[in-house]
């Protein structure tokens, strides 16, 4: 047989074994789905139905509530200046403010005033805060801020909501923390994402939502608070959120204003 014939039978063959394959039916092959978490028992948004008045007394306890519980509560964020704590600010979005606290001591020692952070160059700035995450947008932020500091401010930064709202990276809340804490001066109450959640579940807010509505959270609680305790009442409601009315479990059996709360639940187990 010559090889020509040899080759057309083996093409035929493998043709064949082909077409057979092809016809065989296909079973699907059973793939086990993880077993979902339990859930967590998150205590239920009440809205009260109370009246204005009603609600802003309630707010007058939980406040008095937190000063006993946590005495001068304070910006968490280390710093010694407002350059500092805006740049610590800028760094603690999406981050925590223990891992900012522990990139801040050798970035402010290399970067003491705006026009070094203005003048680094992106790569080396990029390098100093990468552990803080999202350091790309925050090196942007940095630089665009303490450039228009050095260039209309002479240096310094400034202490009106206008001016500051006008620097890039910085929205109200980051505003609101730098004339608070640094500046002394309540012109709004800092909602970060603690403040929100809390002000929801303690039914203090009541035009938001939901707890990422700071716009209409803020508003409602510079109508329940006074406006000499907005600075702390952020700081305060924030370690609260921290160690207590925590995002996926709250400790309401050991809730220092459980019964003031709308929210709480009595077992928290």
């Amino acid at each position: 047989m010559s090889s020509r014939h040899s080759a057309t039978k083996a093409t035929k063959k493998t043709s064949k074994r082909t077409k057979a394959a092809k016809k065989r039916p296909t079973t699907k092959r059973s793939v086990k789905k993880a077993a979902k978490p339990p859930a967590t028992k998150k205590p239920p948004v009440v809205d009260t139905g109370e009246s204005d008045t009603k609600r802003k007394a309630r707010a007058g306890k939980i406040l008095d509530q937190l000063k006993r519980s946590y005495g001068p509560a304070t910006c968490a964020l280390s710093h010694t200046s407002a350059l500092e704590l805006l740049v610590a600010t800028i760094l603690s979005a999406q981050s925590t403010d223990e891992n900012v606290n522990r990139i801040t001591p050798e970035l402010f020692a290399k970067y003491p005033d705006a026009a070094a952070y203005a003048n680094a160059t992106v790569d080396e700035l990029e390098n100093d805060i990468r552990s803080s995450g999202f350091f790309r947008q925050k090196t942007k932020s940095i630089r665009g801020a303490c450039r228009m500091i050095v260039d209309e401010f002479g240096g310094q930064v400034p202490d009106s909501m206008d001016d500051l709202l006008r620097l890039p990276g910085v929205a109200r809340k980051t505003a609101n923390v730098i004339l608070g804490t640094w500046f002394g001066r309540n012109d709004g109450v800092v909602v970060d994402t603690h403040v929100g959640r809390l002000s929801q579940r303690m039914s203090l807010t009541w035009r938001s939502k939901n707890d990422k509505d700071a716009v209409k959270i803020e508003r409602d609680l510079m109508e329940m608070i006074p406006r000499d305790d907005w600075t702390y009442f952020a700081h305060a409601m924030i370690l609260h959120g921290r160690q207590v009315c925590l995002a996926r479990k709250p400790r309401c059996a050991s809730c220092s204003v459980a019964t003031l709360c709308p929210s709480a639940v009595e077992d928290d187990d």
